[in-house]
């Protein structure tokens, strides 16, 4: 999933990027509300952290000119302002939760989930399924046949982006790009030791579920064909 940070304290938005990549998030960050705002009308974003005190349009002001563009990314606001009147015109201009500072890492990450599941962003509504493998984007659960799958924050996050473009090739370097949120390095073989590691926990060495195209990089079969390789019925 795509978090969008806004926020003009770099060590603040340093911190924050740093641990939601550690959780699988891909990051971007904005150091104002009118840069912010370009970012959130012109590229997808699953959630918006957004603080209340920034440069150019303010926190409050980002959130109601997306509402006013119909815009419904889910948005956590972020102050230091605890007034009650504060978090009314918060949620009032269309912020679906508020977080005052200081705040513990492990909350914000639970607000995000919260958010995600009750609000169902654009890219996180429903279970993602490639044959007998289902993702809960809200839940972060992977299951395969029924079972439960333990996956590293990466291997969640590449997977997830795998199972969103279902039948479309993707390149080692949008694969970087999307899952780690940095430039491909040719000289790295980080996106081929993380499928493979996929592949082994998902019990994928026959059933080719995630391939290989050469030339180009890695692909998830299509529903039907996934599901015909696990021998399902295709929905």
């Amino acid at each position: 999933m795509r978090i969008l940070i806004v926020e003009d304290n770099p060590r603040i938005a340093g911190f924050l990027q740093k641990g939601l990549r550690e959780e699988g998030y891909v990051v971007e960050v904005a150091a104002d509300g009118d840069t912010a705002f370009e970012k959130a009308t012109t590229q997808g974003f699953d959630a918006a952290v957004v603080d209340v005190m920034i440069p150019g349009r303010s926190g409050v002001e980002l959130v109601r000119d997306l509402r006013d563009r119909e815009i419904r990314l889910p948005v956590l606001l972020l102050t230091a302002r605890d007034r009650t009147e504060d978090k009314v015109a918060g949620l009032d201009a269309g912020a679906d939760d508020y977080l005052t500072k200081p705040f513990e890492f492990s909350e914000l990450t639970a607000r995000l989930r919260a958010l995600l599941r009750r609000l169902g962003s654009p890219g996180a509504a429903a279970t993602l399924k490639a044959g007998d493998v289902e993702m809960d984007p809200a839940t972060r659960d992977v299951r395969r046949g029924g079972q439960g799958v333990e996956l590293t924050p990466r291997e969640y996050a590449l997977l997830e982006y795998l199972l969103r473009n279902a039948g479309r090739p993707l390149s080692r370097a949008a694969i970087m790009e999307h899952v780690w949120g940095i430039r491909f390095d040719p000289g790295t073989n980080i996106v081929d030791v993380c499928i493979n590691s996929l592949r082994t926990k998902l019990d994928d060495r026959e059933r080719g579920l995630i391939q290989t195209v050469r030339g180009v990089g890695y692909a998830v079969k299509p529903a039907a064909e996934a599901a015909d390789a696990a021998g399902e019925p295709p929905e």
